[in-house]
Parts: structure tokens; sequence; C-alpha cells
């Protein structure tokens, strides 16, 4: 697999997620690494093929899939603060998506290594000639890059293509109103000419970008709909999780279900807040509509 040129000084390297490469004065800014065994060898040798060396990288957030290879690549890592410690911590990384320490193996991007963040940024600060876009609720530092030059934003996991959308479910998500929020920024920056890029899925633009997003949203309000419905009877998480991915068709492993697990007590938390749903200790910490 080859890169594929964007403009001028971008260019992409496939892969899930995909890493973007800026160019700029001879040197190359990568974002979003990403993961495998070989990633860093693929990287460096498509950097050296664009007669560049490879000076920074940057990650959209610090979940392991988007920054296990960075320590191989040898170039200092930038991240949003709220990122840093997810990034540099394993324990941290399996207590934001399994709640606790995770049996070995259970996650599927589960790796030991630290990954060391050499500077942290703050949303709104230009760096490499990309300003960098607050697009939090997939994670608590979510950030986008955008390049004014090529109209173009790097979007991480703030958003999903269709295909990941159906395979999960539920988006990975700490909190569906961010996570809303997010969508509907990329999709004023969509309608106003600018092209994005998840992390996973295909770069898309105008009324096809549009479509994704509107899709991404709808999948978060079909899902806080379903709890509601769902929660007329008593309900504890984890059967909440199973109920739901068997309506959305999932495949139903124990490694998915937990996955699940985590955007599912965002959207409870969320519920519970309005004023939605009330709580139950009945044999276990269980869920339902509240009562009038």
């Amino acid at each position: 697999m080859g890169v594929r040129k964007l403009g001028d000084s971008l260019y992409l390297y496939p892969g899930s997620p995909g890493t973007l490469i800026k160019s700029t004065e001879g040197e190359a800014v990568l974002i979003d690494p990403g993961h495998g065994s070989k990633r860093h060898k693929d990287l460096r040798r498509e950097v050296k093929k664009l007669g560049l060396e490879i000076h920074a990288q940057m990650a959209t957030h610090g979940h392991a899939d988007h920054i296990a290879v960075c320590p191989r690549i040898q170039a200092p890592l930038f991240m949003h603060r709220f990122e840093f410690s997810v990034a540099e911590s394993p324990l941290n990384r399996e207590l934001l998506t399994f709640g606790s320490k995770a049996p070995g193996g259970f996650l599927v991007f589960q790796f030991p290594e630290e990954v060391r963040v050499h500077a942290v940024f703050e949303w709104g600060d230009d760096l490499f000639g990309f300003k960098t876009l607050k697009l939090n609720g997939h994670s608590p530092g979510m950030t986008g890059f955008l390049d004014e030059e090529s109209s173009l934003i790097y979007a991480g996991d703030s958003f999903f293509g269709e295909k990941v959308l159906n395979s999960v479910g539920v988006p990975y998500l700490v909190d569906p109103v961010l996570f809303k929020a997010s969508i509907i920024e990329l999709r004023n920056y969509a309608e106003n000419g600018y092209t994005l890029i998840p992390s996973h899925g295909k770069m898309v633009e105008g009324e096809e970008a549009v479509k994704l997003l509107t899709l991404n949203l709808g999948r978060i309000e079909e899902t806080e709909a379903l709890i509601l419905h769902l929660l007329e009877k008593p309900m504890d998480i984890t059967e909440l999780a199973f109920r739901i991915m068997k309506r959305y068709g999932t495949e139903i492993t124990p490694p998915k279900l937990a996955l699940n697990l985590v955007p599912l007590r965002a959207f409870i938390a969320e519920l519970y807040d309005r004023g939605d749903i009330e709580a139950l200790a009945e044999y276990g910490l269980k869920w339902r509509i509240k009562r009038a």
C-alpha cells in the first residue's frame, strides 16, 4: 500500500486508523500513526519515498489503536492535555475502555507499553500548519486537525463510517451530548465545503459527508429512544447492552459486550441527570423509566 496525495502538502496512508502525513519545510508530521507490528516501518518507508524525515507526531486521542506504534517511530508526540495520561499509562487506557484493569487479551488493542507524550496542546492552537478543533465526546480530549489551505479536517473518531457503525451497534463514546455537538460542528464544516477524514472509514465531502454525519447523529438519538423504551422494565446495564446489540444485529461476544457497556453507561448518566430514569437496588443496580 502507498500513500494517497490529498493536496500540495498532505498525504493519507491507509489503515484503520488511516494516518495523515503533512509535509512542512522538508519534514513530515504524522497524525494518528496507528497500530500493528509493521506499521512504523511502513510509515517510515512511505515518508522516505516522499523525500522527507519524520519530525513530529500528533494524535487525535489516546486510544491504543491510534498510538501503539508511536514509541517505535521515535519522534516527539503531541496530544491534547486531557489525553496525555491515557496514552502514557497502560492502566489508564484500560480504565477508560473497561472501567478497571482488564483481563489479559480481553480488549482488542490492549498493550502494556507506556507511550511517552512530549508536549500537550489546547483546542484552538496552531500546530505545524493545523488548527486543533474541539471534537470531544468519543474521548475526553478528542481533537480534530484542520488544514485551512486544503479545506480538510482529519476528524479522528468524532464520527464513524457506516461499516463501523453497523459492526459496533452503539458508537463508542463517553458523553453523548458532547459527541452530538461534535457531529453538528463537523456538519457545519461539511456544508461549507470542507472534506472530512474519519480515522475509521473513507474520506467524505459535500452531501455524502452530511449524510454520514446525519447517520451518526441519528444512531445516537435512536439509541437514546431505544434505552427509554427498554427501561419500561427495570434492567441492569449488561442486560440493556445485550438487548440493544441484539436489536442492531451486532455480533455479541464478551469483549464487544464489555466495550458497549462504556457508551451505555454514558447514556444512562445523561438520562438520569435529565430526570428521565431512576436507579433501583433490586438484586443488583438496575434502571427504569422514572415514574410520575
